[in-house]
C-alpha cells in the first residue's frame, strides 16, 4: 500500500491572539481585585460612585479572573496541543478567528454591563441574558472547531488531555445553559425558572463544577501535555491517568451541595455533597501524583527552568486546594470556614497558585516556539516566580487566619449558652482588619510578578517574526476501490457499537454503585442500609472482576478511545447523572404544597422593586440571607431560616459571604429611618463599619414602569400574584411607598415617594416575613 507524505502547518496565529488577550486580561482581573480587596480596608475608595461600589466590582473580578484570565489560557492550551495531538490543523480558520474575537466581545460587555449595575445577582453567574446567549454561541462555535478537528484527525487514538478536553467542553455547556435558564422581563433584565432552595442548589451545583470543569479539567489536561513537553519525560502512568480522569468528571458533579452545609437544604443532599466531596480526594492527588512523578529522573530542571518552577508549584497548590476542599465540605469544619475569608483564601490558592501558575508556566514555555526567538529573560521569569510564590503566600496565609479568626469570633459561646461577642458582629471585623491588609499587600507582589512576565512577553515578541508550527505526516495514497474496501474493513475493525460501549462491565458495575449509592444517602432505615450493603458489593464485584477480566477491560478501552462519539457520549452521561439526581427530587420538594413549615409571603411590588435594587447593588456579596442550623447563627440573628421561606425568591440571596451580618430576619429589627441613614452612611450607625455609602439611591427614582413586566414573569414562574393591572401595580407602589416616605418625614428625614432608597426600605422591612402552613391550611379547610 503506497503512502505519500503530507506537510501540515498548524493555526498557530490564534494561540498567540489567545495568549495576548490571556496576559492582558489577567493583569485587567488582578489590578481590579487588589482594588476592591484595598476597598474592605479603605471604604473611602469606593468614592460614593455606583459603578465603583465594592458590590459591583467584586463580581468584575470574578468573571475577569475566570473567564477572561483562565478562559483565554484555556483555549490558548487547548488549541495549541490538539493540533498536535491529532496531527492536524484546527478545521477552521474562520471559526477559530469567530471564537477568539466573539470571547472578547463577551468580556468587554461584561466590564461595562456589571460595574452599571446589569447583574443576574448569581456568583460567577451574573451576566444578564443576552451576554449569555452569546457566551452559549461561542462555546458551540469552539465545541464544533473541537470535534471538527477530532473528526480529521491523523493520529486515530485520543491521548490523556484530550479527554480532560471533551470533559471540559460537554460540561460546561450542560452547566451553564442549565443555570442560566431565565425568563427576560426586559432587554436587560430576566429573572431565573429556578427559586429558592431549587436555585440554590442548581446555583452550586454549577459554581462548584464550573471550578471543576472550566478552572481545572481543561487545565489537568494542559498539565498531561506541557508537563512531559517541558520535563522532556513521559507522564508518570497511564493506568492512573484513566482512573484520575473517570473518577474525577464521575465525583465532582455530585459534590456542589458541599456549599449549603448546616442551611435550609435538605439533609440528603447536604449528606451527598459531603460524601462525595470527601472522595475527591483520592482522584485529585492521583492526578497531582502523577503531573510531579512525572519529573522522575529530571529534577535538575527543578533548578534551571522556570517553566518547571511554575508547573510545580501550580500542581502543587492543586494539590493544596484538593485537599482543603475536601476538608471544607465537612460539616463541623463547614460551620467554622464558611460565610468566612477561609474560603476565600481557598479558592485563590486553586485560581492564582494552581491556575494562575499554570498558565505562566505554559506561556513562558510557548513564546520561544510561537514567535522563534529566545525569552528576552529567564531572570525576569524567575524573579516573577518567586513574587508571585511569596504573594500568593501572603496571600493564602492572611486569609487562613482572618477566616478562621472570623469563626471563632462569631461561633463562641459562654457555657450559659450565650454569643461572648453579642451583638456587636463589627469586632470580628476590626479584628481581621490588619490580615485584610496583608492580603492586599500578597495580592499587590502576585500582580507586580504578572506584570514582569507581560514585560517579559513584550520585549521577547517585538520585532520577532510569528511562526506556526509545521509537522510531515504520511497519508495512505489514493487507491482503487479493491484497496479501499480493504481500508474500510479495518476501520470496521476499530469501529465500537453502542452495545459494546454502554454494556460493558465498569459501564454496568458504576450504574450499580450510582443506584445502590442513591439509595444509601436519599433513603432511610432499611432502603438505606439496602443502599449501603448494594455499593459494597458492587465495589467488591468490581475489584474481583477487575483482576479476572483486566486484560479484557483494557482491550475495550484502547477501542473505545479510537472512536470519539461514543467516548464523548459516556463522558457526557457520567456527569449528568449527578446532577438529575440532585436537581429533580429537589424541584418537587420545594414546591408550595410540599411546604410542611413556613411559607414565604409574596413581596409587594414595591419589594420586589427594592428587591431588584438590593440585587443591583451586589449585597448579596457582603450579606447572606441564610440563618444556619447552628446555636451561634441562631443567637445571634434569629429562629434558623426554612426551606419555604425563600420560595419565592428569583434569584435566591442565600450568600456566600459574610462581611457584614445576616439580613434574613432584618426585617422590623429597625426603623424606616435606621435604614435610610444606614444607606446614606454607614459609619453614623455602626461606627467603623468598611461598608460603602449610596447616596445615589435617594436621588434616583425606582423603575416603577418595569413592574408590570417583572409581576407578569414571576406570576408565570409560580409566585402567587393576582391579576393585577398595571394601574392597579402602581396604585399600590404609590401606597405603600408614601406611607414610608411619611413615616420617614415624622422621624425627621423627608425622602421623596418615588426615590429608591424607599423602595429598598421596603423591601429590607419586609425580610423573614412567612407564614405558618400548618396554621393556613388548618384555617382554610375550616
Amino acid at each position: 500500500m503506497s503512502q505519500q507524505k503530507l506537510t501540515i502547518e498548524y493555526n498557530d496565529k490564534v494561540v498567540r491572539q489567545f495568549i495576548l488577550a490571556c496576559v492582558i486580561w489577567g493583569a485587567v482581573g488582578m489590578l481590579v481585585g487588589v482594588f476592591v480587596a484595598s476597598q474592605l480596608n479603605f471604604w473611602r475608595l469606593n468614592f460614593n460612585l455606583p459603578w465603583l461600589t465594592f458590590g459591583r466590582l467584586r463580581p468584575l473580578h470574578t468573571n475577569a479572573v475566570i473567564f477572561a484570565f483562565v478562559g483565554n489560557m484555556m483555549f490558548a492550551g487547548v488549541y495549541y496541543s490538539t493540533q498536535r495531538l491529532v496531527k492536524a490543523r484546527l478545521a477552521s480558520d474562520f471559526l477559530s478567528q469567530l471564537h477568539f474575537w466573539g470571547w472578547q466581545l463577551i468580556i468587554v460587555a461584561a466590564a461595562i454591563t456589571l460595574p452599571l449595575g446589569f447583574t443576574r445577582g448569581k456568583e460567577y453567574a451574573e451576566l444578564i441574558w443576552p451576554i449569555n446567549i452569546a457566551v452559549a454561541l461561542i462555546w458551540v462555535v469552539f465545541a464544533v472547531n473541537f470535534f471538527w478537528t477530532l473528526a480529521r484527525r491523523n493520529e486515530r487514538a485520543l491521548y490523556v488531555a484530550i479527554w480532560f478536553y471533551i470533559a471540559t467542553i460537554l460540561t460546561v455547556a450542560m452547566l451553564y445553559i442549565v443555570n442560566h435558564l431565565s425568563i427576560p422581563t426586559s432587554l436587560l433584565h430576566s429573572y431565573p425558572i429556578f427559586g429558592g432552595v431549587q436555585d440554590a442548589l442548581v446555583q452550586w451545583w454549577y459554581g462548584h463544577n464550573a471550578v471543576a470543569f472550566f478552572l481545572t479539567t481543561p487545565i489537568l489536561g494542559i498539565m498531561y501535555y506541557f508537563m512531559p513537553k517541558a520535563a522532556e519525560r513521559p507522564v508518570y502512568s497511564y493506568q492512573l491517568s484513566i482512573v484520575h480522569f473517570w473518577s474525577l468528571v464521575f465525583i465532582y458533579i455530585w459534590a456542589g451541595p458541599h456549599h449549603l452545609l448546616n442551611t435550609a437544604l435538605p439533609g440528603w443532599l447536604q449528606t451527598m455533597g459531603m460524601t462525595f466531596s470527601l472522595m475527591l480526594w483520592a482522584p485529585s492527588w492521583g492526578g497531582m501524583l502523577n503531573g510531579l512523578l512525572t519529573l522522575r529522573g529530571a529534577w535538575d530542571k527543578l533548578r534551571t527552568e522556570p517553566v518547571i518552577k511554575f508547573f510545580v508549584a501550580g500542581i502543587t497548590f492543586y494539590g493544596m486546594a484538593t485537599f482543603e476542599g475536601p476538608l471544607l465540605s465537612i460539616k463541623a469544619v463547614s460551620a467554622l470556614g464558611h460565610y468566612t475569608d477561609w474560603i476565600i483564601g481557598h479558592v485563590h490558592a486553586g485560581a492564582l497558585g494552581w491556575n494562575g501558575f499554570m498558565a505562566a508556566g505554559m506561556i513562558y514555555w510557548l513564546i520561544p516556539r510561537l514567535w522563534s526567538k529566545p525569552l528576552y529573560s529567564t531572570s525576569l521569569a524567575n524573579i516573577h516566580f518567586w513574587t508571585g510564590l511569596l504573594g500568593i503566600l501572603l496571600y493564602v496565609a492572611a486569609m487562613w487566619s482572618s477566616g478562621i479568626t472570623q469563626g471563632l469570633m462569631l461561633n463562641a459561646t459562654a457555657e450559659e449558652g450565650t454569643l461572648l461577642s453579642n451583638p456587636n458582629f463589627l469586632d470580628a471585623l476590626h479584628a481581621i482588619q490588619p490580615l485584610m491588609l496583608m492580603r492586599v499587600i500578597g495580592g499587590g507582589l502576585y500582580l507586580v510578578g504578572w506584570l514582569l512576565l507581560a514585560y517579559n512577553l513584550w520585549q521577547t515578541v517585538r520585532g520577532a517574526q510569528p511562526v506556526n508550527g509545521s509537522i510531515d505526516i504520511y497519508v495512505e495514497a489514493k487507491t482503487p476501490a479493491a484497496s479501499r474496501d480493504s481500508a474500510s474493513a479495518a476501520a470496521d475493525k476499530e469501529r465500537i457499537g453502542w452495545l459494546p460501549t454502554f454494556g460493558n462491565g465498569p459501564v454496568i458495575l458504576s450504574v450499580f454503585l450510582v443506584g445502590f449509592a442513591s439509595l444509601w444517602m436519599m433513603g432511610s432505615g432499611i432502603v438505606s442500609a439496602l443502599g449501603i450493603a448494594g455499593s459494597l458489593v458492587t465495589l467488591i464485584a468490581g475489584y474481583a472482576l477487575l483482576y479476572s477480566r483486566g486484560k479484557d477491560w483494557q482491550d475495550w478501552y484502547e477501542k473505545l478511545l479510537l472512536n470519539a462519539l461514543p467516548f464523548s457520549v459516556l463522558v457526557f452521561i457520567s456527569v449528568a447523572a449527578g446532577g438529575l439526581v440532585q436537581i429533580i427530587p429537589t424541584v418537587l420538594v420545594s414546591k408550595p404544597d410540599n411546604v410542611e413549615d413556613r411559607l414565604q409571603i409574596p413581596y409587594t411590588p414595591l419589594e420586589l422593586a427594592g428587591r431588584d435594587i438590593y440585587v443591583r447593588e451586589g449585597c448579596y456579596n457582603c450579606h447572606s440571607q441564610m440563618i444556619r442550623t447552628m446555636v451561634p447563627d441562631v443567637l445571634r440573628y434569629g429562629d434558623y431560616s426554612r426551606l419555604g421561606e425563600s420560595i419565592y425568591d428569583y434569584p435566591f440571596q442565600w450568600g456566600s459571604k459574610r462581611t457584614g451580618p445576616d439580613l434574613a430576619r432584618v426585617g422590623g429589627k429597625y426603623p424606616d429611618v435606621w435604614h435610610l441613614r444606614h444607606m446614606e452612611d454607614p459609619r453614623s450607625i455602626s461606627a467603623g463599619s468598611n461598608m460603602p455609602s449610596y447616596p445615589w439611591l435617594s436621588t434616583n427614582n425606582t423603575d416603577v414602569a418595569a413592574l408590570p413586566s417583572k409581576i407578569n414573569v414571576q406570576r408565570m414562574l409560580g409566585v402567587p400574584y393576582g391579576p393585577l393591572s398595571p394601574q392597579q401595580i402602581f396604585d399600590d407602589v404609590n401606597a405603600q411607598a408614601k406611607a414610608i416616605s411619611k413615616g420617614l418625614r415624622e422621624a425627621g428625614a423627608y425622602v421623596a415617594p418615588e426615590k429608591e432608597i424607599i423602595a429598598l426600605i421596603a423591601y429590607l422591612q419586609k425580610l423573614g416575613q412567612s407564614e405558618n402552613v400548618a396554621a393556613t391550611r388548618t384555617a382554610s379547610v375550616r
